[in-house]
């Protein structure tokens, strides 16, 4: 067989399993985003429920139940385009915080190093939303 021939054929191998390789990692990306999207809905579901048990919801519970939402958001942008929607990630960090901090007002009754430090955290992340949404120093 000839050298050229080889070549034709190694490359149309290399090409075949570049393209299986690519399928199944979109396989395993989609199947991984309905595991965590089920895991969400399933984790949001049971924490209502547990609500639903109380009788009634702290603003905590709501709070989480917002979390729960940002995280389907963002699981449901990045299904459609494939693009990690960083936005998404500093809004539910800043829900995050937001709830510790309600947390941590309404268990201890006082103001302390602790809090200012995640009121600053909050701060700094809005600040960081609003560099990403559009740029402080540009013309538009």
């Amino acid at each position: 067989m000839r050298p050229e021939r080889l070549n034709e054929l190694r490359d149309i191998y290399r090409n075949w399993v570049d393209e299986l390789g690519s399928l199944l990692i979109e396989a395993f990306h989609y199947l991984a985003l309905f595991v965590i999207g089920a895991s969400i809905v399933w984790s949001a579901v049971v924490a209502y429920g547990g609500m639903m048990l109380q009788g009634h919801a702290t603003l905590g519970d709501i709070l989480l139940l917002f979390i729960y939402l940002e995280f389907g958001a963002m699981v449901g942008i990045y299904f459609k385009t494939s693009v990690m929607p960083v936005t998404c990630l500093i809004y539910i960090a800043i829900t995050a915080l937001s709830r510790m901090l309600i947390g941590d007002i309404q268990a201890h009754h006082h103001i302390d190093n602790g809090i200012l430090l995640v009121s600053v955290s909050i701060l700094l992340l809005a600040i960081s939303t609003r560099i990403l949404r559009k740029p402080p120093f540009s013309d538009n």
